[in-house]
């Protein structure tokens, strides 16, 4: 079956690639696994020029590169073309942090000299997700790389001109022939990736699905993977929050990446005390935002990637309200544009004890609870089988302990929205994932972490 690139607000097909046959698959993997050899011996700092060098080709085509995700996912131009800074954010980080990150650390014992000593692993498989196409990736790549890794991209199908724009900008930047190569393969030929002796681990990002099929590949073969998956973020509003600004918040936090984000809200659940304010400041904001084409920087929220995805979230809506749930704003695909748009959504009155409380929404829609104090809001943000991130509001400094501490998830913003940042690491619990991104701790997921003991 070809790979296509589809436009998903008008429904064009903007271009058609055949997948990899075997063989050529077979031909990346030993340049992958040569090249490596090579790789392994070159030097922090000449890894540090070469992603610098990315990243200064990143700036430079942020409008053309911005264009193409807005083109192949349909998120608005402006966050597509903010994407593209981040990555050249981590790209800069990275080259300039690997070094201290991976330099060896002396332990005293009673041997004459030890020490820890990082080393790379050798092909690394990204399995890569479209809904952050450029970012998703560069976040990998930039501290694979730099730590001496090679990497192999099997991008999500339906945007594989940004994969092979992403491998073109990584090999301008300098780095030697073969050390990231795009696959263009669906997802059935994953397994077989990772059965090769000369892939050694693998990172994924992805829904729970897809998580559950690459970790029973690589167990199979006893390789080491780092999963992020899904989310329902909780945002939690209590009685002292600055509600003006965690409404406003709570939009940008909910239409992120038009509704299509793991670590977007998704559940807000909100005191008793000011459930009402919240919820009418909510509905006005929600029904002021822009639907329309994502190219205009007025647009505030561009299609769905896919019809597939459309039809989905319509019969979650559904099933909300079958359970019991009562919408207030939109709750209906918009067959009247072209495209794969969904409304803006607020759904309340979803009884708490029925699985779609439990689901995540992948596109605009909010799902709103009340609640009559802290401990309940705990208790109902911890209810769901994930656990990636967790955004509570409130000014009591009491409160924001005992959030901090309860709150089953990777990471707890307090009176923020949750947000990647290359400086902190980045991943999930439960049924979200394991392993992480970013930090420190994201560039020694795949690395071998050497005792070393010299006597």
């Amino acid at each position: 079956m070809a790979i296509a690139s589809i436009n998903p607000t008008t429904g064009e097909t903007l271009k058609t690639f055949e997948p990899l046959k075997n063989s050529e698959i077979a031909a990346k993997l030993d340049i992958a696994g040569k090249a490596f050899e090579k790789y392994r011996q070159t030097s922090f700092l000449e890894r540090s020029h070469w992603l610098e060098q990315t990243a200064i080709i990143l700036d430079q085509e942020k409008a053309d590169l911005g264009k193409l995700m807005t083109l192949e996912m349909g998120k608005t131009l402006k966050a597509a073309i903010a994407e593209v800074e981040k990555c050249a954010l981590v790209c800069r980080y990275y080259a300039e942090n690997a070094p201290s990150f991976l330099a060896d650390v002396t332990i005293k014992t009673d041997a004459a000299h030890s020490f820890i000593k990082y080393q790379p692993l050798g092909v690394i498989l990204a399995v890569m997700p479209w809904n952050f196409p450029f970012w998703q990736v560069f976040r990998f790549a930039a501290p694979a790389l730099m730590a001496g890794n090679v990497g192999l991209l099997k991008h999500a199908s339906n945007v594989p001109q940004c994969a092979l724009a992403i491998a073109d900008i990584i090999n301008r930047g300098g780095f030697p022939t073969g050390v990231f190569q795009t696959l263009l393969i669906g997802a059935a030929q994953v397994s077989d990736l990772m059965a090769d002796n000369r892939v050694k681990a693998a990172t994924l990002t992805g829904s729970e699905p897809a998580g559950i099929s690459l970790a029973v590949a690589s167990g199979k073969q006893i390789k080491k993977t780092v999963l992020e998956l899904g989310g329902s973020d909780p945002f939690i509003v209590l009685e002292s929050a600055d509600l003006e600004t965690a409404v406003s918040t709570a939009v940008t936090a909910r239409m992120l990446n038009n509704g299509q984000s793991c670590i977007a809200a998704k559940r807000f659940i909100i005191a008793e005390a000011v459930a009402d304010k919240f919820q009418k400041l909510l509905l006005e904001k929600f029904q002021a935002l822009k639907i329309g084409n994502p190219m205009d920087l007025d647009t505030d929220l561009g299609p769905l990637a896919t019809f597939d995805i459309l039809q989905e979230l319509d019969e979650q809506v559904k099933k909300a309200v079958k359970s019991g749930g009562k919408i207030l704003t939109g709750g209906h695909s918009l067959t009247e544009m072209p495209g794969n748009f969904y409304p803006p959504t607020i759904i309340i009155d979803i009884p708490v004890d029925t699985p779609i409380a439990q689901e995540e929404f992948f596109g605009p829609v909010a799902l709103l609870f009340r609640v009559p104090d802290i401990e309940a809001a705990i208790k109902l943000a911890n209810d769901t089988p994930f656990g990636l991130g967790a955004s509570a509001w409130t000014t009591n400094t009491e409160e924001q302990n005992h959030l901090i501490q309860e709150i089953e998830a990777g990471a707890v913003f307090i009176n923020s929205m949750v947000k990647s940042d290359p400086r902190l690491p980045f991943g999930g619990i439960k049924r979200s994932g394991y392993g992480r991104e970013l930090s420190i701790q994201g560039i020694h997921e795949f690395v071998n972490i050497k005792t070393i003991w010299v006597k």
